[in-house]
């Protein structure tokens, strides 16, 4: 396994304009900020900005090529790349994010550089930005989820395709239990909870009126009104003031009558952090309705003493345990609002009480945070396969001759083909392979028997080997096998059977829905024991199939491999592994980490046709007597006579003999 404790280099991926403050794009800069800190490259990636940064990007795409280094300065905060503007995709009362329109080229580019260990993309399913970075990522990718409102679109109408960006995802976090429990309906995985975090303050409230009532702007504006409402219904004789925080105060407008007006200021980050602004106020008012909450201001006036009252919106009332440390309302009522503010106006004692209550809420600074997401990257950093193997050994073999290697095919001896095995031989062998593996389906006598058969042919090898049907995760293949592995035992069942005989575990087509395969929670309980990934099948009907299985082998340092998975003979020759002769799986598996794979096109309708042809309407054709095995029509051996010598044919120039025409 690949080692852990290094310092890692990572892109955060951030769907919102980096001028936008707060939220999702607050928790990621805070988060790169502490990883940054403790020791790792870090840059975060953003779908907008100016043309001055747009350029600086540009530039520093370019240098890749020469210095891959170039995105990093160690020891420095995490560098902000501007990847370009796009079309905004309307959606009422949210956030606008940029669709992709002249930004996955340099997406592209950035991940192509093969310089990030992680790719972290926060909320994965905001279309555009996010999903552009899974889709050209081959690094190991961590998704944040931070959306808790369901979209029928995403969740029901879009979801095959979602499903893929999914499937691309080796760690997954949600910012809340109500997101996680909202995905887990529609994208059942494992969530872990990853907070926002919290700046440690101490509480400074006095008991002394007025009653002082703090507001975040980076909530959706509906909310900013709906709490402007809430104020000029409080009663006359309650004294107060509110503080609007936003991060661009001078952009803050709104109307109210004078003698309110009066009472309420806006104040920024020059001013004060929120948390300092929370540190002085008695109450803490989150008024979103679901489109763009604010749950870190909410969990920071918490720990800060400010007693909140929120919409009883998910992540809201997961904050508040149902009432337990503030109070609630139901959104777009401002009435209510008003009377809950009042409360706790007229009542020290409840104001007290839920203070105390909140001293006992768990929280996580940003450094723990961090620190958090750190020892999810290494643990994935950790299940990477060490790509160094033995060079010795590869050494030694690359005095060797090469020889073409099919690693998947299948005899008689499995019920849906009817190759007999000495028609597979020959037929290997014209066509020029220096070795195949039989991998009938859960049977292994098919590959005993072309064992036998070659024993006595000088230069040509039969590796005994298994597709195993698992009785909960699909197939798997063991190579080198020496006995039978039945048919229904589990995944992890079948592999330990594999090790136990010296065999490779071998994961065939992996990402073919339309075979019997792991899902990608199987694949990543079983990473660390695949020895090989087959990244290329003829019979796979959509390529893209093949390209997600090269995608997942590349970012594990899996080795790759093809085999034709023919189940008619004139199916050989679809592919070949190249690479040194071998004896044995060790020789085998170091001879593989630099094998050539090259791909021949056959018309899979024709070779599908005639695999229904051979083994429907026939008797089992298991182990059938061939007498004079010959190989099929379209064989070519690697070396023929010249075609004008064949068969009694004239050369070329030569006269007809006498008494022929």
């Amino acid at each position: 396994m690949a080692p852990t404790g290094s310092p890692l280099s990572v892109v955060q991926f951030t769907p919102f304009p980096v001028s936008e403050r707060g939220g999702l794009n607050e928790y990621t800069r805070r988060a790169s900020d502490e990883l940054a800190r403790r020791g790792h490259s870090v840059v975060i990636a953003a779908p907008s900005g100016g043309r001055g940064e747009v350029a600086e990007t540009k530039s520093v795409l370019a240098e890749l090529a020469d210095d891959p280094d170039a995105l990093f300065r160690p020891g420095e905060e995490p560098r902000v790349l501007s990847m370009g503007g796009g079309v905004k995709i309307p959606r009422a009362g949210k956030r606008q994010a940029p669709v992709s329109v002249d930004m996955g080229n340099r997406v592209e580019a950035l991940l192509g550089s093969g310089r990030f260990d992680i790719v972290h993309v926060h909320d994965p399913f905001v279309p555009g930005f996010s999903s552009t970075a899974l889709r050209h990522s081959f690094s190991l990718n961590v998704g944040t989820f931070h959306e808790t409102e369901e979209r029928p679109f995403a969740t029901q109408f879009a979801r095959p395709l979602l499903e893929i960006f999914f499937g691309r995802l080796d760690a997954r976090t949600a910012s809340s239990r109500t997101s996680a429990k909202l995905l887990n309906r529609y994208f059942p995985g494992s969530y872990e909870i990853t907070h926002p975090g919290v700046d440690p303050v101490a509480a400074a409230q006095s008991d002394e009126l007025p009653l002082k009532i703090a507001f975040s702007e980076r909530e959706e504006p509906g909310a900013l009104r709906l709490f402007l409402r809430a104020l000029r219904r409080l009663p006359t004789d309650l004294e107060w003031t509110a503080t609007i925080y936003a991060d661009e105060p001078g952009e803050v407008h709104f109307r109210v009558a004078q003698q309110i007006r009066e009472r309420i200021k806006v104040i920024g980050p020059d001013q004060a952090s929120l948390a300092d602004l929370l540190s002085h106020s008695d109450v803490f008012v989150a008024a979103s309705n679901g489109p763009r909450p604010d749950q870190a201001a909410v969990r920071q006036a918490i720990v800060s003493g400010a007693v909140p009252v929120t919409t009883t919106i998910g992540r809201y009332v997961e904050l508040m345990g149902d009432g337990q440390r503030g109070l609630l309302f139901p959104a777009g009522d401002p009435v209510t609002l008003a009377g809950q503010i009042q409360r706790l106006g007229d009542d020290r004692e409840l104001r007290d009480r839920l203070r105390g209550e909140g001293r006992g809420f768990e929280v996580e600074t940003w450094p723990e945070v961090a620190e958090r997401f750190e020892a999810i990257y290494e643990r994935l950093v950790a299940r990477r396969q060490d790509p160094t193997g033995n060079e010795a050994l590869r050494k030694k073999l690359r005095e060797r001759p090469l020889i073409d290697v099919d690693l998947h095919m299948h005899t008689d001896h499995s019920s849906d083909c009817a190759t007999p095995v000495k028609v597979l031989i020959e037929t290997a062998r014209d066509r020029g392979f220096g070795a195949i593996a039989v991998t009938d389906h859960n049977e292994v006598s098919g590959a005993q028997e072309a064992a036998e058969i070659v024993a006595e042919m000088n230069g040509f090898k039969i590796i005994v080997a298994e597709e195993v049907m698992t009785g909960d995760a699909g197939e798997v293949i063991g190579l080198f096998l020496k006995e039978k592995i039945p048919k229904g035992v589990t995944m992890r069942e079948a592999i330990d059977e594999i090790k136990r005989q010296g065999g490779l575990v071998y994961v065939p087509h992996p990402f073919d829905r339309l075979h019997s395969v792991p899902d990608y929670e199987n694949l990543l309980e079983i990473v660390e024991d695949i020895d090989l990934m087959e990244v290329f099948n003829p019979r796979v009907a959509i390529s893209s199939f093949n390209e997600e299985a090269e995608r997942f082998a590349r970012k594990y340092n899996i080795i790759p491999a093809a085999g034709s998975d023919s189940h008619v003979a004139q199916g050989l020759g679809a592919v070949r592994n190249r690479l040194h002769d071998f004896e044995g799986p060790e020789e085998f598996l170091e001879s593989m980490r630099e094998a050539e794979i090259t791909r021949r096109h056959k018309n899979l309708v024709y070779v599908q046709a005639l695999k229904f042809i051979q083994t429907t309407g026939r008797p089992k054709a298991a182990k059938r007597e061939v007498d004079d095995p010959r190989a099929v029509k379209g064989g070519r051996r690697k070396s023929r006579a010249p075609r004008q010598a064949r068969n009694g044919r004239r050369a070329r120039g030569s006269k007809p003999a006498a008494g022929k025409s």
